[in-house]
């Protein structure tokens, strides 16, 4: 069905049908249009993830609200958005302070980050395009001038596109939006491990690992490089909550941690 374009142009334009996706004009203002309290998420959920805001620190909703010019009422909701997701904790008649990171909720997390880019890298070990490949190795050589640098936050950054690439790559990129959502504690405790003496050199090299099997379309090869890179984390918790306690939960036991980390990735 066809109906005359209402600007009086006589061009004439099918109708919508009820149930079609919105123009792409439309989505794009459906997606700009962020509130108040979506960027105030936005830049708390940032700080927390970086460490700027190191796990524990209080969080006062006045003096972001004076900081910002606004109301409390949308830095409310970015701490309620927030805490749903266990970045802030609020306490009644104590206040509201970020998040610590829950030790219990690290090797559920590793597991199945593993599995689910573990199936990434085995999908472009099979279908990556040469320029995809070249690509990856490129984001190597980026990480060896941040190591000499020792910008750990741009190592860290880069490291994520790096592994979003390998997903893009195997045509998986919905998998990169599912290891994402489950992967927030993970990525306060790794930015923890990084500062470690020869961590991002190890990175670099397991990085390498992986393009390589990609590189040489070894599917089985790629999957067991990803493992094996992603399986490290694993071994660092016990050091990572030993050198900085006040920042976690101590919800699990160290040692049964331990004994559930060798009986899983051996």
């Amino acid at each position: 069905m066809t109906m005359t374009d209402p600007r009086g142009n006589g061009v004439a334009r099918r109708k919508r049908a009820p149930n079609a996706a919105p123009s792409e004009q439309a989505m794009f203002q459906e997606s700009s249009a962020l509130t108040l309290s979506d960027i105030q998420y936005r830049k708390l959920r940032s700080q927390i993830l970086s460490m700027e805001l190191e796990p524990g620190a209080p969080i006062s909703e006045q003096e972001l609200a004076e900081q910002e010019g606004i109301s409390r009422t949308p830095v409310r909701e970015a701490i309620l958005r927030l805490s749903r997701e266990k970045l802030v904790e609020v306490v009644p008649k104590s206040g509201t302070f970020v998040g610590r990171i829950p030790v219990s909720s690290l090797p559920e997390a590793l597991i199945a980050r593993r599995a689910l880019e573990g199936t990434a890298a085995r999908a472009a070990a099979q279908v990556a395009t040469k320029s995809q490949i070249y690509a990856l190795f490129a984001h190597i050589e980026r990480q060896r001038e941040l190591k000499a640098l020792d910008d750990i936050e741009s190592f860290h950054l880069s490291d994520e596109n790096f592994h979003e690439q390998i997903a893009i790559a195997g045509k998986l990129p919905g998998l990169w939006k599912m290891v994402e959502q489950i992967k927030l504690q993970v990525d306060r405790f790794r930015r923890l491990t990084l500062p470690e003496p020869g961590r991002m050199r190890l990175v670099i090299d397991e990085h390498e690992a992986v393009v390589e099997a990609i590189e040489q379309k070894d599917p089985d090869k790629a999957h067991a490089a990803i493992e094996t890179h992603l399986s490290g984390l694993q071994f660092h918790i016990e050091n990572v909550v030993n050198a900085h306690p006040n920042f976690f939960i101590l919800d699990a036991d160290l040692t049964d941690l331990a004994h559930t980390r060798r009986h899983t990735f051996n």
